[in-house]
């Protein structure tokens, strides 16, 4: 091997620990605990709530569809098979939810898969006192909620046990 060659496979194997070193400095800066304990369960427990409305949703319509069934049977003969038709097209609508509960269900389960990989890749990368650290920083992306800023409010639907319910509303607009 010759003096140029060597010397250009240490240029080669130093830019590798340059980039190796970048990473480690990026990685460390990533915040685990917020990924760990506020990002990745408030995504899937977002996706498991709507999972669970849309269930909910699709079986009130279902209900009021067999309802509406029903009740055309005691319409004339024309207008009843019209109505039964109308009525299976709802049925047939309301299959997505089935399909797409599952689907949601594929992409929390791909987030955990996510989560455990991003902790595993943070332990093997970060030194062990940036991770003691990484734990205890406070700095947050994420805006503070503003009670006097209402587009800060809108939050859209709370998850369960952390809504109102209706009776709670109807208490706060009665007073």
């Amino acid at each position: 091997m010759s003096t140029n060659e060597v010397k250009e496979i240490k240029e080669q194997i130093q830019e590798l620990l340059t980039i190796i070193d970048a990473i480690r400095k990026e990685v460390s800066e990533i915040k685990q605990a917020k990924i760990q304990k506020i990002h990745m369960p408030v995504a899937t427990d977002e996706l498991d709530a709507v999972v669970l409305s849309t269930e909910e949703a699709t079986g009130t319509i279902m209900d009021a569809a067999e309802k509406i069934m029903e009740m055309a049977s005691s319409v004339e003969c024309e207008a009843s098979e019209n109505i039964v038709g109308e009525v299976m097209k709802i049925f047939e609508a309301c299959s997505f939810q089935d399909i797409t509960g599952q689907r949601i269900t594929k992409v929390v389960k791909a987030f955990k898969v996510i989560e455990t990989k991003v902790n595993s890749l943070l332990l093997s990368l970060t030194p062990i006192d940036n991770l003691a650290a990484s734990g205890k920083d406070s700095d947050s992306t994420e805006k503070p909620v503003d009670e006097n800023d209402k587009e800060s409010l809108l939050n859209g639907p709370g998850l369960p046990g952390n809504a109102m319910n209706q009776d709670d509303v109807d208490k706060l607009l009665s007073d």
